[in-house]
Parts: structure tokens; sequence; C-alpha cells
């Protein structure tokens, strides 16, 4: 009997031994994980034994990997070369002013949206914004993310009902979605409030499909008088870009006289297939950063500009 009192109180210690070494064993874990937890919140690499950081990538090492990359996915859609990186997001945004000539009566005095065709900086940028929404090309979808060149879409509702999710799917791609009018009317002859109809129309949708309404848009044509700018106001719209250039499948249009890119210009292109052009989206996007690439500009993001 006593042999068995005495081995039941071994166990008993065995037990309460073990119990500690747990216990300090997780306490010890849980100090390490809350150090690690701490160096990565404050952006510090948690050291290793030898002195040096752990998974350190050096960020030329990152920018070379990166580089690469691009190139692959130049190589992979047929561009001649590698897009133009652009500079970061101006800290202080420039003034938006209307264009000399496209400004409307009450102009000043209403503080009405400006209508420009061009974004005030020196840097060798463009802004690449397409229209409508007719064309729901899959590929266009993988090709611009893969080459993480920035773009705004301006929709009209009669051609992208058909597939919201489409451009919910670009959306999530960081892409920003603008408005372009209900159905794509001659606004200049509608009424006040037929132009009100069509422009917060679209707000309304764009809210209930893609969860914001914007405060960019575009008159569809680049026609507009001061009721369209008016109404715009009156729906929520800061600005009205349109274009200084346009690129199709096969040719550019110019808006000026020397028929040449300039720094901070605005570049129209349309969401069209094989049904309208000698061409898909691709081959569109594959001429249009051909060309400014040549030229040294970068592809910037509008938005981030406005």
């Amino acid at each position: 009997m006593r042999a068995v009192v005495q081995n039941d109180k071994k166990r008993a210690q065995l037990a309460v031994s073990t119990f500690r070494k747990t216990a300090v064993g997780s306490a010890a874990l849980t100090l390490a994980a809350a150090a690690l937890l701490s160096g990565c919140a404050d952006g510090t690499e948690p050291a290793t034994g030898h002195g040096g950081p752990a998974h350190a990538v050096d960020p030329r090492a990152r920018a070379a990997a990166e580089h690469a990359r691009l190139a692959a996915a130049a190589r992979r859609w047929g561009l001649a070369r590698a897009p133009l990186t652009p500079p970061a997001p101006p800290a202080r945004k420039p003034e938006i002013t209307p264009r000399d000539g496209f400004e409307v009566d009450g102009q000043e005095e209403d503080d009405l949206p400006p209508v420009f065709t061009t974004i005030p900086t020196k840097q060798r940028i463009v802004f690449l914004t397409i229209d409508d929404g007719a064309e729901k090309d899959p590929a266009f979808l993988r090709m611009m993310s893969e080459l993480k060149v920035p773009y705004s879409a301006f929709l009209s509702n009669y051609l992208v009902k058909d597939d919201y999710g489409y451009f919910r799917r670009m959306q999530a791609q960081g892409v920003t979605l603008n408005n372009h009018t209900l159905t794509h009317p001659y606004l200049p002859g509608l009424t006040y409030e037929e132009q009100k109809d069509e422009i917060c129309g679209m707000q309304a949708v764009m809210k209930k499909q893609f969860g914001k309404a914007p405060t960019v848009f575009r008159p569809p044509y680049g026609n507009y008088n001061g009721d369209t700018l008016r109404a715009a106001k009156a729906c929520g719209i800061k600005y009205a870009p349109i274009w200084d250039e346009e690129v199709f499948v096969d040719h550019w249009e110019y808006r000026d006289w020397d028929r040449s890119l300039h720094p901070g210009d605005i570049v129209l292109t349309h969401f069209r297939g094989r049904d309208d052009w000698d061409g898909t989206m691709v081959d569109d996007m594959r001429r249009f950063l051909d060309k400014v690439t040549r030229e040294g500009y970068a592809v910037a993001r509008l938005e981030d500009y406005l």
C-alpha cells in the first residue's frame, strides 16, 4: 500500500513539474511573438541571432525584380518596351482651371466645374481616359493589371448595364469609374432639367452599382453648354475633363496644331473591339503605350491630380 502511495506522489510531482515547464515555455513563446509583432508594427525587421535583419530585401533588388517582371509582361503583350513608371502623386494638387476658350457664361461667378484638356505639370506624364463601356474585353483587364498602367473610365449606363460586374473587377484593380451620362446624348440639345436627369441619373447608378457617386464627369462627344455645367454641379460634379488627343487602334488624332503630346495631356480612347475597329482593345493599348513610352512619357492616374 505504501509503495502505491509513493508512486502516486511521484506521478503528481512529475505532472506539476511538467506543467511548470510548459507554462514557462508558453510564456516565452508569447513574449517572443509579441516582440516580433511589435517590431513589424513600427516598421523594423526582427533581429536574427547573427546580428542582421531577417527576411530583409534590398530595395535595389526589389526594384530590379519589378523591372524584370514588367519587362516580361511587356514582351508578353507585344510592347516594344515596358511602360515608364510615373512619379509619385503630388503632395499639393495643381490648380485646375478651364482651358482658354472653354469657359461658359458665369463660369467663375457660379463656380462651375472647369472643362480642361491638360493637367498643369512640367513632368513628362499623360493621363489615359476610356469612354462609354461597350467592349468588355477580359484580356484588356489582364494587360493593364500586369503592366500596372493607370487609367480612368467614363461610363454610360446604356452600354454598361448588361455587365456591371466587368467594371466592378476594373474598380477592384484601382481604376476610378466616372460619369458619362445615362444614354450618351448631345447634351446642348437638351433642356437644363433633361441634362440634369442624364447626369444625376448616372450618379445614382454609380452609387448603387459601384458604391460611390463620382465627382468627375465627361460630357458626351465633349459637347456642353452653361446648363451642362450647372446641372453637373447640382449633381455633385467638381471637374469636367475632356481630352487633348484621341487614340484609335490604327491612328491618333490631335486637338492642337502641333500634333504632339505635351506634359499633362489627357488622352481619350474608347471601350471598343472588332465590332467597331480593325483590332482589339489590347491592340489599341499597344499603340498607345508604345508611342507614349517611346516619347519618354509615363502614364499617371488622373484623379491623383484633382
